[in-house]
């Protein structure tokens, strides 16, 4: 894992783009503070820029670099959800302004998954991670229904767990520093 790890630094280091497997479903990933990095994403996916990413952290303390106000309530749902969420956060700070939504806001998990959390950790930077197909299409739910296309527009595909069944999509929760709570997906 640590030779995958470095290799993966090399990479996000040089803005490119990696395939790797999260605590979801197989994500690309770059660099979330690198915009040319983030508009290689939205290019790869075929997808608006208007439509935002996920960005994934390592622990707590990069959430609060990362966002102005984090919710005493994030933190309950991150201790209570019993799959990986994702929480929308107001106020991002610190990332790709091509990463943030027109509402400023941001879509941001903590990574439960060894790899991801390794990953992060080591290179001390939140990174992209989005589903591994053209937008439209549906998500592949192992890494063998991964399309050519997508194989081929990275810059490096991590080797481990692609035998592996991968989880479902994140449930997605909007949490506004009002106090309003939205259900974007389950």
């Amino acid at each position: 894992m640590t030779k995958e790890i470095q290799k993966c630094i090399e990479i996000l280091e040089k803005g490119g783009l990696i395939l790797y497997p999260t605590d979801t479903v197989w994500g690309i990933g770059c660099d979330a503070t690198n915009s040319q990095a983030v508009q290689k994403v939205y290019d790869l996916k075929q997808r608006k820029d208007s439509k935002a990413l996920i960005c994934l952290v390592a622990n707590d303390f990069m959430l609060e670099k990362h966002v102005d106000h984090v919710p005493d309530l994030a933190y309950d749902i991150m201790d209570l959800a019993t799959k990986p969420t994702t929480i929308i956060y107001d106020k991002p700070k610190g990332v790709a302004k091509n990463l943030i939504a027109s509402d400023n806001s941001l879509a941001i998990r903590v990574a439960s998954d060894k790899f991801c959390r390794y990953l992060i950790n080591k290179f001390k930077k939140p990174l992209v991670s989005t589903s591994a197909n053209k937008s439209g299409l549906p998500t592949p739910m192992t890494f063998g229904e991964i399309g050519a296309d997508i194989l081929k527009g990275v810059d490096y595909v991590v080797s481990l767990h692609q035998n592996d069944q991968n989880g479902k999509p994140s449930s997605i929760i909007k949490l506004g520093n009002d106090g309003t709570v939205k259900v974007i997906r389950e």
